[in-house]
């Protein structure tokens, strides 16, 4: 493995890094999805530079795709998907209850 090679790998590492504490600190839970998609990104990079385009390519279509989607679709389900700050719900019971109500 050349040494440009190596330097890839780290700043994929630090990236990754980042965004993974980026999702545990992150308010907004578009941010979040993205977030994870990036960790996901940076996974299949990975996996693309150690010649395991076979992994990699799975990596990308699973992870980056389809969780990303399915996370986003169950965000939207849950009415938590708005990325302005306009009354979001963050209690489900609570949404749950003024959607029976009213």
């Amino acid at each position: 493995m050349s040494e440009i090679e190596l330097w890839i790998l780290l700043l994929l590492a630090v990236t990754m890094l980042s965004a993974a504490v980026m999702v545990l600190l992150v308010k907004n839970h578009i941010a979040a999805v993205a977030a994870a998609s990036v960790v996901s990104l940076g996974l299949a990079l990975i996996f693309a530079l150690l010649r395991a385009p076979d992994v990699a390519m799975t990596e990308a279509a699973v992870g980056v795709g389809l969780s990303s989607l399915i996370l986003a679709l169950a965000l939207r389900r849950l009415g938590l998907w708005r990325l302005d700050g306009s009354k979001t719900k963050t209690n489900l019971l609570e949404h749950h209850v003024e959607n029976r109500d009213g």
